[in-house]
């Protein structure tokens, strides 16, 4: 492998290339990925909201997550 120097410049074009690159060809990827972090933040939510101490039933709490994360989308 060889070395190649960059200046600043041209990381930064480089960089920004790269990003646009990411962002036209792997946009299911990117897609994905934020589905996945606001489905993780409706569950923290879902859970805050029903912190009592004692536990809850399985199908309510899946409803109620259900219904968050359909808001977000």
């Amino acid at each position: 492998m060889n070395t190649i120097t960059l200046n600043r410049k041209e990381l930064k074009k480089l960089i920004r290339e790269t990003m646009e690159d990411v962002f036209n060809e792997k946009t299911e990827l990117i897609g994905n990925a934020v589905v996945e972090a606001i489905e993780d933040v409706a569950l923290g939510k879902a859970m805050e909201a029903e912190r009592t101490g004692e536990y809850v039933d399985t199908v309510e709490f899946k409803k109620k997550l259900r219904s968050r994360i359909s808001r977000l989308k």
